[in-house]
Order: structure tokens, then C-alpha cells, then sequence
């Protein structure tokens, strides 16, 4: 795991705490000092001096290995494992036949830690960027009940529901940025290189020109002044709130501006739960743990907000009660969510219940989604039309006057 050196103030003692922690991400680390009362102030990847060297590690974006490659590895080693192949044997004949580089030298040490008497698990732990706690806990999970090749099958499952779900939710989001970035894109090039013809022949005809030409050719002169200084300042600003959103507090405000957004926050909330109640009936039916289950959900949410809830709901349960209650008082979960959890706490069958429940939202957010797309086309075609349209008939104007007065002269 990667160590991360981080600042922070105790909020129970008032003073300055600083130190190094090893974690799978400096996120996982904000949220465990969070539990300790730390507020964290900075988290910064402490990197060996030979690492500084080699310009990017073996993960970077040159060797990535993709959720969908691991969906893949994990359905074959299930296939193979049930077929009565060896361990290390299914390890390398996968291995070796894997194309990407980077995928096949991790298979190729967890192979070899395999092979030196260690368990699947902790070969697997040694490389969280590929496979993170909720994988390596449910093959832990798996070979200490000895079920490792029905883990497997559902782990392989679980990883395309992700992949699936995180691929709606770019959906949702690529079509409308596409648009918008294609006619903000078509508007300043029309205002920098082609109103100014336009302003150069009004200005000869000496004639006063409508409001609305004067607004256009108005806009065009302060693209064309400050153009560039606009650019930069945009550029700062992503940076910015790129930079804002990798601490602590930072997360909390946009991801609950996020899920306030009209239409798409409700689509992403639906996202966000069927994604919870996944993981954690996943981790439920294979044994894991019930307070690891909510640790390992918590940490892989991908949302500060019900990362917090999460929490809430493993200290609640640790006090002796129940998920159900403080999920109605969270105001997160829908009336439906937090009744099927609590017909799942009261009948035994939690993990059955969160199957359904997972089942169900997956289904929602792909009608969501689809419907949402279905909206935003016409949408934003009206508006590409509204933007162009406007400068077109903004420029046009002063020739009807012209056309007009000669006509009636």
C-alpha cells in the first residue's frame, strides 16, 4: 500500500497531529483519522526517491488495468477453479494469455506469493489499485468457508453491475457536456472571427444598429480582448475545484451540491444506492462480516455524503441496534429501501432483501437514464439553435433596417 504523510488538528484536544499512514488511497485515510477525531488539513503520497525516478508506476495511464479486465480475469478463474485446475496452474494459464502488461505482471507476482505458501487473499492485498479490500475480503471470505469458486462467480457479477452502472452514469453526463462543449465552442469561434466583419461593415454604413446586433458585437469585442486570460481562468478554476474535491471537506460540498442538481442528482442518488446495497449484499452472502461489510461499503461508495451514512449505520449497529432506523433518519434512502431493510433485519434474509433492492434500482437508474437522454436531445438542440440563431439574427437586423429604408425611400 502506498504511505501517505498527513496534518491535521484533534478535534477533541485542540492540538496539531501530524504522521504517516499506509492506505489504499489518501481517501480511505481521511475517512479513517475522520473516525479518530482528526480533522485532516493535508494528505500527501510519501514516494521513494527510486519511484520519483521511474516517471509513473506500473498503474499509470500508459499500463491500466480496467474494472471490466478484472470482471474477466475473475469469471475464468471461476470457470477454471470449478473445473478442477489448480490454483497456481489457473493463475498462470490466465496470466499468460492476458494482453495487457500491466494486468499480467500482477498476475504473475500474485502467482508467485501463491506459490511461496501465501494465502490468494494477501497475494491479492499487495495490489489494491487492482484489487481493492471489498475483492480481497470476499476471497478471504471464500477460502476460509471453502467456497471460493462460488466467491468468485459472484464477485464477477458484482464488478459488471459496477461497470455497468458507472458506464449510465457517464451516459447521463457525456451527451449534455458533449453539446454544450460543441456550442460554446461554435459561439466563440463565430464571435471572435466572424462578428468582426460584420462590425467593421456596420461601421461603414454609419446607421444606428438594433439592440441586440449592439449586445452580440459587444461580446464579440470582449472575447477578442480577453480571450485568452478567460481561458486561463476557466483552466484555474477546473484545476481548482479538481484540487478542492481531493480533501476532506471539499468532497462533502460538491457531492452534496451534486446530488441537489435538478433531475441528474436524483439519477446519481439512484446510482449511489443501488451501488451500496450491491456491495453489501455481495459481501453479506459471502460470509463477510456484517461491521467489515459496512467498513469495506463505506470506502468504496464513491460519495462523501453516504460514506458518512454508511458510518453512522456501522456505529448503530455496533451499539446493538439496528440499519433500518438510521437509515430512515439519514433522509438518503427512499421509504422502499429502508422497509425492505427492515423486513431483512426482522426475517434473517438482510442479504436476500438487498439482492432485491439492488435489483430494483439498477432498473431504475437505467430507466432514469435512459429517459433523461431521451429529454436532454431535444433540449439541447433547441438550445444550440437558440445560441446560433440569435447571432445570426442579431447580425441580420441592421441589413433588414437597410433593406427597408431604401425600399421606402
Amino acid at each position: 500500500m502506498p504511505t501517505y504523510v498527513y496534518r491535521g488538528m484533534n478535534t477533541q484536544t485542540r492540538t496539531e497531529v501530524t504522521g504517516e499512514r499506509t492506505a489504499n488511497s489518501d481517501r480511505e485515510l481521511a475517512a479513517s483519522l475522520r473516525h479518530e477525531q482528526i480533522q485532516v488539513t493535508s494528505i500527501k503520497e510519501r514516494r521513494s526517491s527510486a519511484a520519483k525516478g521511474k516517471g509513473g508506476s506500473l498503474f499509470g495511464k500508459a499500463g491500466k488495468v480496467k474494472p471490466k479486465e478484472v470482471a474477466l480475469f475473475t469469471r475464468q478463474f471461476s470457470v477454471m477453479l470449478g473445473a478442477g485446475l489448480p490454483l497456481v496452474q489457473a493463475l498462470h494459464a490466465i496470466g499468460s494469455q492476458n494482453g495487457n502488461p500491466a494486468f499480467r505482471a500482477v498476475l504473475a507476482k500474485v502467482q508467485s506469493d501463491v506459490e511461496s505458501g501465501g494465502t490468494l487473499a494477501k497475494a491479492l492485498e499487495k495490489h489494491p489499485r487492482v484489487f481493492d479490500a471489498l475483492y480481497t475480503n470476499m476471497i478471504a471470505a471464500g477460502e476460509t468457508g471453502g467456497i471460493l469458486e462460488t466467491v468468485l462467480q459472484r464477485l464477477s457479477v458484482f464488478i459488471e453491475k459496477i461497470v455497468k452502472l458507472k458506464s449510465a452514469l457517464k451516459s447521463a453526463l457525456i451527451y449534455p457536456v458533449t453539446i454544450l462543449t460543441v456550442a460554446v465552442g461554435v459561439v466563440i469561434i463565430i464571435l471572435w472571427k466572424v462578428i468582426p466583419t460584420f462590425r467593421t461593415m456596420f461601421e461603414g454604413f454609419n446607421v444606428q444598429l438594433p439592440l441586440l446586433t449592439r449586445l452580440v458585437i459587444g461580446i464579440s469585442a470582449v472575447v477578442q480582448r480577453f480571450g485568452l486570460p478567460m481561458v486561463i481562468l476557466i483552466a484555474i478554476g477546473v484545476f481548482g475545484i479538481r484540487q478542492y474535491y481531493k480533501k476532506e471537506s471539499g468532497r462533502h460540498v460538491i457531492d452534496r451540491l451534486t446530488l441537489k442538481m435538478p433531475i441528474l442528482g436524483e439519477v446519481i442518488r439512484k446510482l449511489a444506492i443501488a451501488r451500496f446495497v450491491r456491495t453489501l449484499s455481495t459481501l453479506l452472502t459471502s460470509g463477510v462480516p456484517i461491521l467489515e461489510c459496512l467498513d469495506i461499503t463505506a470506502k468504496t461508495s464513491g460519495n462523501a455524503i453516504l460514506e458518512d451514512v454508511i458510518y453512522i449505520l456501522k456505529k448503530r449497529i455496533e451499539e446493538g441496534g439496528n440499519m433500518a432506523e438510521p437509515m430512515t433518519q439519514s433522509n438518503f434512502f427512499p421509504p422502499m429501501v429502508t422497509q425492505m431493510v427492515a423486513v431483512g433485519e426482522s426475517t434473517g434474509e438482510l442479504d436476500a432483501m438487498l439482492t432485491k433492492v439492488a435489483d430494483y434500482y439498477e432498473e431504475e437508474a437505467d430507466a432514469v437514464v435512459a429517459n433523461l437522454l431521451t429529454l436532454m436531445e431535444p433540449v439541447m438542440m433547441v438550445f444550440l439553435g437558440v445560441m446560433v440563431g440569435g447571432i445570426v439574427i442579431a447580425m441580420y437586423l441592421p441589413m433588414f433596417k437597410m433593406i427597408q429604408t431604401l425600399s421606402g425611400g
